[in-house]
């Protein structure tokens, strides 16, 4: 069946060595965990020798085009089917890589990232759900992790759920104390 919006295979952060750091599958291609560290460490392999450091590359591997930029000592990968757009994934390798930069304040290395995995992780969530690109905009995504756009005028539609949990506890103890 032939898809209009385009589809995010898998994110995934990998250390200088080639090792997970924060991966995320949003397909069953990969069923089992020994396939998904194969694919990681083929992805590497052939993606380790160049030199992605200012600009984003982009690689067609076993059948699935990679898009992919390194910064210290990690590498960062939005991979898609053979028919997605590459400047649509680049686009969202960028919105990754740039809010999580703005997140940790332009001290991205492997340390800082794994003291504060859980921001990657909401940053992930807040670029990609189930392979559907909501977000690319980095200061947007950056504002949603950082929750400065937990504001009362917010629509809970639009809120996430540690934001809309926060609301429901505010107006909780708001009606208590009345």
């Amino acid at each position: 069946m032939e898809h209009s919006c385009p589809l995010i295979k898998n994110v995934l952060l990998l250390d200088s060595e080639g090792k997970r750091v924060a991966v995320k599958y949003f397909c069953d291609e990969w069923p089992s965990l020994a396939s998904k560290l194969a694919f990681e460490k083929s992805i590497f392999a052939k993606t380790q020798r160049t030199n992605a450091r200012t600009e984003a590359e982009i690689g067609m591997f076993d059948g699935y085009i990679v898009v992919y930029k390194f910064i210290a000592d990690l590498h960062f990968y939005v991979t898609g089917g053979d028919d997605e757009n590459e400047l649509i994934l680049a686009t969202v390798l960028q919105g990754f890589f740039d809010a999580v930069s703005l997140l940790l304040r332009n001290n991205v290395d492997k340390r800082t990232v794994l003291e504060n995995l859980d921001l990657i992780f909401l940053c992930i969530d807040e670029i990609v759900d189930g392979g559907i690109i909501l977000e690319t905009e980095a200061n947007v995504i950056a504002a949603k992790v950082a929750m400065r756009g937990a504001d009362a005028d917010v629509p809970l539609s639009e809120q996430t759920i540690s934001q809309a949990l926060a609301t429901a506890r505010e107006h909780l103890a708001r009606s208590l104390l009345k």
